[in-house]
């Protein structure tokens, strides 16, 4: 079975490069299918879920070529509307394709989607909202079928919770509607921001992204455009992660800092030194890491959640008690019972975990369950003495490009065999 040895503890020096968001590549993978002529990411990570994205596109009869961290999608000529189930099955954010196939087919046949087991993530929102569109489901064993009837039509949409996944498929099912479609309590996320870009870029009218409000003014048609891919905050935070539990100086290239204003006053609570300049950052870890009193997930522009599991690590390696509290999903401390393998104390109440921290983990053999908490057993092995094995890579690779060569440019003794 694949697994990643880390030879630990191990001080990191140099820079690293961050890659294109994994959260915003994948739907704006799903927005080219809205396009007449070819779309080009630039910046597009090479992850598995992507991957995932591709397979889907290809299936939908998009020609897809791709050069380094180039992707060029053409769609002009649909051959499908459904998704085979093994693909659904294989990425848990496959149901962004949803809105964009309904725009463009008219019909969609999907089933429910897969990926990383967090507890449930229903899509009820999604086709609430999708129906106020003028979209008409039906829901049996496991599948959707779902047609646009009489077309589609722009509405005032209210959610119940600020979800990236809904307001993402209403935005590629409204983008073309016929008149304004209103998102009240829409996500803001940067790569809700990110997908609006590229959609004006092809000639949608929106906006208000990144506020609590966005609208959409339907247009007929939208063409093909060159866009990159904002830089992935999530692996910025885990290399910032690796740099503070081993005390480390390294430095970030091409981040976007205001993506990381919830995280950095966080980083700094435990210790760590952190210098912007310009799309740049420098971090240096303490010689022993301070607790930090509560980190609470939250919607952006709060602390994210996907950051919880690798800045946990660094909790279980401080001097002092820490406090989580997870709000966002009930069932994302998958990682804590393998921390306790490598020798961390962690109480958990519900959302609450406790952290007591300890002067230093120890290697064994430990395996990953989800994708953030994969990423967390890496950094913990990073500073644990001794070897450290982390198993369950197919969900490393959905969210960070080749991490074990990054890593080991920073000077890290890790190898995947």
């Amino acid at each position: 079975m694949a697994r990643l040895e880390i030879e630990g503890p191990c001080k990191l020096r140099g820079e690293v490069s961050i890659h294109g968001a994994k959260n915003s590549a994948l739907p704006l993978l799903a927005a080219c299918l809205l396009c007449n002529g070819e779309c080009i990411l630039h910046n597009c990570p090479g992850l598995s879920d992507v991957d995932i994205c591709i397979r889907i596109l290809e299936h939908l009869g998009c020609k897809v070529k791709r050069s380094g961290s180039d992707v060029a999608v053409d769609a002009t000529a649909l051959t499908h509307s459904d998704i085979p189930d093994y693909l659904m099955r294989e990425m848990r954010s496959s149901i962004v394709f949803l809105g964009a196939i309904l725009t463009r087919a008219g019909q969609a046949r999907l089933s429910l989607p897969g990926g990383c087991e967090l507890g449930p993530r229903p899509i009820d929102l999604h086709l609430a909202a999708l129906r106020k569109l003028g979209v008409k489901i039906k829901e049996s064993h496991g599948c959707m079928q779902c047609t646009t009837g009489s077309g589609l039509v722009g509405s005032d949409i209210s959610l119940s919770f600020p979800s990236v996944g809904a307001t993402e498929n209403i935005m590629l099912t409204a983008v073309c509607a016929k008149g304004i479609t209103v998102i009240h309590n829409a996500a803001r996320e940067p790569e809700i921001c990110d997908l609006a870009h590229f959609l004006n870029r092809c000639g949608a009218h929106i906006t208000g992204a990144g506020e609590g409000t966005i609208i959409i003014d339907g247009v007929q048609s939208l063409h093909g455009c060159e866009h990159t891919v904002i830089a992935d905050r999530i692996a910025a935070a885990t290399f910032m992660a690796a740099a503070a539990v081993t005390g480390s100086h390294i430095a970030l290239r091409n981040i976007i800092p205001r993506h990381l204003a919830s995280v950095l006053p966080i980083f700094e609570e435990a210790g760590c030194s952190c210098y912007l300049n310009g799309n740049d950052l420098e971090i240096i870890g303490p010689e022993r890491l301070r607790p930090m009193k509560l980190v609470r997930t939250m919607p952006y522009p709060g602390f994210p959640t996907d950051a919880q599991a690798p800045v946990m690590t660094m909790a279980a390696l401080a001097d002092g008690n820490s406090m989580f509290v997870e709000t966002i999903f009930e069932n994302r401390y998958k990682h804590v019972c393998e921390l306790v393998r490598l020798g961390a104390k962690i109480k958990l109440e519900g959302r609450v975990a406790i952290i007591e921290g300890v002067p230093e983990l120890y290697g064994t053999n430990v395996g990953a369950a989800e994708l953030r908490g994969a990423a967390a057993l890496v950094v913990a092995g990073l500073a644990a003495n001794g070897k450290t094995c982390v198993y369950g890579l197919k969900y490393l690779d959905r969210g960070y490009e080749h991490i074990e060569e990054s890593l080991s440019q920073l000077g890290a003794v890790i190898i995947r065999k």
